[in-house]
């Protein structure tokens, strides 16, 4: 079965995948940003820039496994040609260059499929492989970004569709996100999804670029990420407080909160807010946290404990303000509400039937934020089971406002789109007052395969509502730009030139230089 191959904004150093890729050069130098995938005794030297790893390469070889790094594999890669300019056509004529950092991605790509991997991490349907954009670093490739994406795509491509994988392309830069969600555009394929599910994107997509969605997040998502769902949390808690086989039984049979206030009271308090800060504090996150992340959307809500969306966000350059415990910052305007309480701040956790009760009677502010984004915007919720107390709740009043009568033929005002993992008629029924039910897959299909579709859409809603023009003025992307987009370039270029020369003073020339940097100006 053929893989896919996801465009990412993200840190891979924080991206839980199977097996990373690591450029390096002939003396398996490798930049500071890689260490701490690095174990300790595999560095030899190190300075400002990074550091030298131990061994070296056997002959002409450039892919190697680095050894000691656990169920997450390192592979070396050698991406730096000191034989010559990947900017020299000659270079290129002779096999190095673009052909040569090419043709060294499909060796490595080969050599990870190799290696046999029982369990993907965290029970994923496939492996996940990710890797940067080789060669832009130390690799000589930085000013052809554009050529190396066009090329480097069908690349990956045909690597996961012959090894059954999935692969990962990491990107940090907003123009590198930019110019390669334009190449797959372009491309007009990649995404195996059924058409409605395509369409579902597409609608998505044109709303979230006009600003009127929001999202979501439930524990589905951090689940991915070894983070453990609301069941699995009380039986972690149960094996942590020790209780005998007739006790689990009997809790297996009340509310969920209910379970919890057993489990706190038999813990205690203070011992259950240091098991949540140790289980839900911060570490790698999933492919489907970076993904949803990366959507051009201000509000999220949550019900999540960890920082892990958070974390997805800050590593691309988009910070997450946290509410309630953030103050206000207009240079940071988007934010995620954490409905149900944050690790870091243990004290505002929402676990108990307790909490519960305190959280309706003493936390209508920020039940209200969501009422408010249920009224104002579509929201899009991934990876909940709509089957939290306090949603209903919210939901239910929202409800009970939207009294205005619709025209016949506009059917029920819905205020959102519930991303499902496998169809659910009952729930769906239940729930379509108030929003749009997808399904990812039918019951019986397998939960990781939907799970896994689900990342599918949302890397296809991200290149659909990606910024079309966010590498316009990046040099290292000329060669993307068609005749228009040239001339367009060049006159946008004598602007910047005119605020480079300290006209930039003025409220005008401030608001100028914003749009030229969202258009890939440096600076």
């Amino acid at each position: 079965m053929s893989g896919h191959v996801f465009v990412v904004g993200a840190d891979l150093v924080r991206l839980s995948c199977d097996d990373v890729l690591v450029p390096t050069d002939r003396s398996l130098r490798v930049t500071a940003s890689w260490l701490p995938l690095i174990p300790g005794d595999q560095v030899a030297a190190r300075d400002d820039d990074g550091a030298r790893l131990t061994g070296g390469w056997d002959g002409a070889e450039r892919v190697r496994e680095l050894p000691g790094c656990g169920s997450r594999r390192v592979w070396l890669i050698d991406t730096v040609d000191e034989g010559g300019d990947a900017d020299d056509a000659a270079d290129e004529a002779a096999g190095r260059g673009l052909a040569w950092l090419l043709e060294g991605a499909r060796e490595a790509l080969a050599a990870v499929a190799r290696r046999e991997v029982a369990q993907p991490a965290h029970g994923r349907a496939r492996r996940l492989v990710g890797l940067p954009a080789l060669g832009t670093g130390w690799g000589g490739a930085a000013g052809r970004r554009g050529e190396l994406l066009r090329q480097l795509l069908p690349v990956l491509r045909a690597a996961a569709e012959e090894h059954g994988f999935d692969v990962a392309l990491v990107l940090r830069r907003p123009s590198d996100l930019a110019a390669a969600q334009r190449v797959r555009r372009a491309e007009g394929g990649g995404w195996d999804l059924p058409d409605d599910l395509h369409e579902v994107a597409g609608q998505l997509g044109a709303r979230a670029r006009a600003g009127g969605r929001a999202v979501f997040l439930g524990a589905g998502v951090s689940a991915a990420a070894g983070r453990p769902t609301w069941l699995a949390l009380l039986d972690d808690l149960a094996d942590e407080a020790g209780l005998d086989d007739d006790l689990r039984a009997g809790l297996a049979q009340l509310p969920p909160q209910d379970s919890a206030a057993l489990l706190a009271r038999e813990l205690g308090r203070e011992a259950l807010a240091g098991y949540v800060q140790d289980r839900f504090g911060p570490g790698p996150y999933a492919l489907a946290h970076a993904l949803v992340a990366g959507l051009p959307v201000r509000e999220f809500v949550t019900t999540n404990y960890d920082p892990l969306v958070e974390l997805a966000a800050a590593d691309v350059g988009r910070p997450l303000r946290v509410l309630p415990f953030d103050d206000p910052d207009d240079a940071a305007p988007r934010w995620i509400l954490k409905l149900h309480g944050d690790a870091a701040h243990p004290e505002s956790v929402v676990l108990t039937r307790e909490q519960y009760l305190e959280f309706g009677a003493g936390r209508t502010a920020l039940a209200g934020v969501l009422q408010s984004l249920l009224l104002t915007r579509h929201v899009l919720f991934v990876g909940t089971s709509m089957l939290d107390d306090d949603l209903i709740r919210i939901a239910h009043q929202v409800r009970s406002v939207l009294t205005a009568p619709q025209p016949e033929q506009a059917g029920p005002r819905r205020s959102g789109t519930v991303l499902a993992l496998q169809d659910d008629p009952v729930r769906a029924r239940l729930w379509e007052q108030d929003v749009d039910t997808v399904a990812m897959a039918g019951r019986a299909d397998p939960a990781p395969e939907a799970a896994r579709r689900l990342e599918v859409l949302l890397d296809l809603l991200g290149c659909v509502s990606a910024e079309p023009t966010g590498y316009l003025l990046d040099p290292a992307y000329r060669g993307l730009l068609d005749e228009e987009e040239t001339a367009l370039s060049g006159a946008l270029g004598e602007v910047a030139a005119v605020l480079d020369g300290g006209s930039a003073h003025s409220w005008a020339g401030h608001e100028v230089r914003d749009l030229l940097r969202r258009l890939g100006a440096a600076g």
